[in-house]
């Protein structure tokens, strides 16, 4: 029945700072932007790697169904190339790094969400 993920949507603030977190620091590429009825943004898609078919990051001002007024217990892990170099970007950015594995970087986005950012593979464990 499940395929995979569809989406991940996340509670934020302010969109446009999010978008800088996750687009401009991270690199997710932008696949649509939505305005509310005063042309103001109250949604961004990112790509998480399958272009309109998903993965797809939603960074909302507002979420549907009931739940908790901000954030999340969650982790949204983001696969990277490389820890050390996410690890400088991150510095040069002044995002704290809160956690490190050996294998995943541990920060807060802009709204207090939990994100990993990881060279783990999955795939090789047995």
């Amino acid at each position: 029945m499940v395929r995979g993920l569809h989406h991940l949507a996340l509670r934020v603030a302010d969109v446009e700072r999010a978008r800088a977190f996750y687009a401009g620091l991270l690199g997710l590429p932008e696949l649509r932007r939505h305005a509310d009825e005063n042309g103001e943004l109250r949604a961004l898609w990112l790509d998480l790697g399958g272009g309109e078919e998903g993965p797809i990051l939603m960074l909302e001002r507002a979420l549907r169904g009931v739940g908790p007024e901000r954030g999340s217990g969650h982790v949204l892990a983001l696969r990277v190339e490389g820890l050390e170099s996410a690890r400088d970007a991150l510095m040069t950015a002044g995002v704290e790094i809160v956690d490190r594995t050996g294998y995943t970087l541990f920060v807060c986005d802009p709204d207090g969400h939990r994100v990993g950012l990881s060279v783990f593979d999955s795939r090789t464990v047995r």
